[in-house]
């Protein structure tokens, strides 16, 4: 926005200089997509600025309107692009949605987004864990835990609280990783030797207390998104539960989480039936009505793990 208020006038595709390479195999779509990323990034474009329309592109790279329609959807769950009916495309502030398809850690999705993420520990100890983690991990009597409490950044900015439950006996010495300078997700495979496979969700929503409302600079009561998630590795050993509460979920969108969700559990894999059978017409119905306030939601196939 300008300092009157009013919308930055939007350049076009050809002052941005955007092209394409036809004798790449990168379909034309993505490529609008990473050269619209790249100026995000660049600065040359910036939130509030109006974007070109889907005809000017289409025009000036002399294509049609399909593989910009593409762009314009591929963006736009990426925060980056916000498109409403009868107006012009508006550039983003990048706070983007989760896709629950992916397996993928916070760091390479959104680095794949263009995006710095960082982390800083807050928290890293060994205890005896609750009853709820015993049961989820499949403890022995006895065993302990490693409760590793880290605040995840986007472009510097707090975006989640993740709590992470880690058995002592599989990843003994953690403590010695430096877990604000690597991902947990490489941490596991990568130190600890165990490929990830499958996650069990539970998504829902609460109210930020006030260590977490500090740490996110959000406000004592606000409302979090909420998933918990058991991650299992490839023998089907689980091997950690995870609490993340994701900051800038609005007030309708925390109702639906309660009243739709209702705490469903999502467990799937690629070879399992589980949600096709237990949670497919309660989630198809939550994914509609957020999809109704314009909240970007997919399935979950595989963990998402951070």
């Amino acid at each position: 926005m300008s300092n009157s208020g009013q919308t930055v006038s939007a350049a076009t595709a050809e002052q941005l200089g955007l092209v394409l390479d036809s004798g790449s195999f990168v379909p034309y779509y993505e490529q609008i997509v990473d050269q619209v990323r790249s100026l995000i990034k660049a600065n040359r474009l910036r939130e509030g600025r109006t974007f070109c329309s889907e005809g000017d592109i289409a025009r000036t790279l002399g294509i049609s309107k399909m593989p910009v329609r593409q762009a314009f959807q591929k963006l736009r769950s990426e925060g980056l692009l916000i498109i409403a009916k009868g107006r012009r495309p508006v550039i983003g502030s990048g706070r983007v949605p989760w896709d629950f398809q992916q397996l993928r850690g916070f760091s390479e999705e959104m680095r794949r987004r263009g995006l710095v993420p960082s982390a800083k520990v807050l928290a890293l100890d060994l205890q005896e864990p609750d009853l709820e983690t015993a049961q989820a991990l499949k403890l022995a009597p006895n065993e302990k835990v490693y409760r590793l409490k880290r605040l995840r950044f986007v472009n510097k900015k707090p975006v989640a609280v993740v709590t992470s439950y880690l058995p002592a006996r599989i990843f003994a010495g953690i403590e010695k990783q430096n877990l604000e300078k690597q991902s947990l997700y490489h941490v596991f495979e990568s130190i600890y030797q165990r490929k990830l496979h499958w996650a069990e969700e539970v998504i829902g929503a609460v109210n930020a207390g006030e260590e977490e409302a500090s740490v996110l600079h959000a406000s004592a009561g606000s409302p979090l998104l909420l998933i918990k998630e058991t991650t299992y590795d490839t023998l089907h050993v689980p091997i950690g539960t995870n609490y993340l509460g994701y900051k800038g979920v609005r007030t309708p969108e925390a109702a639906l989480c309660r009243c739709i969700c209702g705490w469903v559990s999502v467990a799937t894999s690629t070879d399992s039936p589980f949600f096709v059978q237990t949670a497919s017409h309660v989630y198809s119905f939550a994914l509609a009505a957020w999809g109704a306030l314009g909240i970007q939601v997919q399935r979950c196939d595989k963990s998402r793990v951070v």
